[in-house]
């Protein structure tokens, strides 16, 4: 991947549209809970990235520098933890897609209408099923594209990129023409920035950290980016803007067309496109589901394609199973932890939806998938200063400015930050249910207890190996 790949994948990994959402439920004052996120959480994360990017650009990332910094057993557990949470996080991403792909197909008024054209009368009788069936099938084309590789893999990511400005760009477009013809439904005021932090909206906090999170992840993929020491800084810093400025405009240009309260988080952005199109005569709701479903699939086969080189390093460290350092004897990708991956991806989606509403399962999904991916970023951030003294000083690689203070900023910020948005996390809103603490905490807890058994068995028989010969 070159720069333009680089750039392009950094933002359709991290710029999640359903994110806007999220941000729009707490209504104007999640702006300035925008801006604290980007400034305690999105600039320390790009300067610890960029040093460490800088400093150590080999396949394997976040892996190998925690590795580097603090020893195997902890490589291993923040490199379990970053890949085993994506099999919690593609499912909460497909549940999305999938919402936004049966309105493309159908309408906004009824999301399974004319689904019998294309699906006969099950779209129309069995809509739960046929929104995990199509989940599966989004979830298994990406993993089907990603093990074909990235020369076919890295269009679908690009094409969501694009999306993603365009997506932006029009609903920006539209709520400033329904703000300066005065049919805007939410205009916003200086006292309506004000953030409420009473109540269950503090635990939006812990939800725009995480997706202001990522910048990391294209250093997983070092040894497919051409030259990975100055390519994954450079494009850092031009990615990163971009992302903050699409957050905070998108968020600002949905609330200006739909009230808070009206805001669903699964069809909200093709809602607010809709609604604010009809008022000028253009029907865009189809368009708009079509954007949003192309910006869901980068994102997908970005996370695919990116975390899947976590077990696949792992695994030739022999702590994980060492099938899954197997790559492809035609694509050389790693085909056997995408498979996994695919699998493990389908197993919590079945299992998310069990019990629960559409609504519900997704949330779980989102704050199961907050605690587990966090735990690395404590990592990252403790990673810097101890790789920092381990250096020689004749290395010529980014620094974070500043010197001391800013390197200690930079970590104390970017740790304290990260712990609590883990803490939030665990706390339900008000649509979790009864078991909503039971099915996060619990799900988070049992999925690092399986990697530490993992590892407590390689190391037995690795010492077990050593004993006998």
């Amino acid at each position: 991947m070159g720069l333009r790949d680089v750039v392009l994948f950094h933002i359709v990994a991290i710029v999640g549209l359903r994110w806007l959402l999220t941000a729009a439920n707490l209504g104007p004052a999640s702006v300035g809970l925008w801006l604290a996120a980007v400034l305690l959480f999105f600039v320390p994360q790009g300067m610890a990235v960029l040093e460490l990017s800088a400093r150590m650009p080999e396949e394997g990332g976040i892996y190998v520098w925690t590795r580097e910094a603090f020893g195997p057993l902890h490589g291993f557990i923040c490199g379990w933890a970053y890949w085993v949470n994506n099999l919690i996080y593609y499912p909460s991403l497909i549940v999305f897609i999938a919402g936004n792909a049966v309105l493309a197909l159908g309408s906004a008024q009824a999301p399974v209408a004319g689904l019998e054209v294309v699906f006969g009368d099950f779209g129309q009788t069995s809509p739960w099923l046929f929104q995990v069936g199509l989940s599966l099938t989004v979830l298994w084309i990406a993993v089907g594209l990603n093990i074909v590789g990235l020369k076919s893999g890295r269009w679908v990511q690009n094409t969501g990129g694009v999306a993603t400005w365009i997506a932006v760009g029009v609903l920006v477009a539209l709520a400033a023409a329904a703000l300066l013809t005065g049919r805007a439904d939410n205009p916003l005021t200086g006292v309506s920035l004000i953030p409420d932090l009473s109540g269950a909206n503090i635990n939006l906090w812990s939800s725009l950290c995480f997706a202001l999170a990522g910048l990391e992840l294209a250093s997983v993929m070092g040894g497919e980016v051409k030259e990975p020491s100055r390519t994954l800084p450079r494009s850092i810093l031009m990615a990163a803007p971009m992302i903050a400025v699409i957050y905070i405009v998108g968020t600002l240009a949905v609330l200006t067309t739909s009230g808070s309260e009206e805001v669903d988080l699964i069809r909200g952005i093709v809602d607010a496109i809709s609604e604010t199109g009809a008022l000028f005569g253009l029907p865009l709701t189809r368009v708009a589901a079509v954007l949003i479903l192309l910006t869901g699939l980068g994102g997908l086969g970005a996370w695919l394609a990116g975390a899947a080189r976590i077990p696949f390093v792992v695994g030739l460290d022999r702590y994980l199973p060492a099938a899954l350092g197997k790559v492809h004897p035609k694509w050389q990708t790693p085909y056997v932890a995408l498979l996994v991956q695919g699998v493990g991806a389908t197993v919590f989606l079945l299992f998310s939806v069990l019990g629960s509403t559409i609504e519900e399962a997704y949330l779980i999904l989102v704050d199961t998938t907050i605690i587990v991916y966090f735990i690395p970023y404590v990592y990252l951030f403790l990673a810097v200063p101890v790789l920092r003294r381990r250096a020689s000083g004749a290395e010529q690689v980014f620094r974070i400015p500043w010197g001391g203070l800013g390197l200690w900023l930079v970590v104390i910020a970017g740790v304290g930050t990260t712990v609590v948005s883990i803490v939030l996390a665990t706390l339900p809103g008000p649509e979790g249910g009864r078991w909503f603490f039971l099915k996060v905490g619990g799900g988070a807890v049992g999925l690092m207890v399986v990697g530490l058994v993992f590892y407590a068995t390689a190391v037995w028989r690795q010492a077990r190996q050593g004993a006998n010969g």
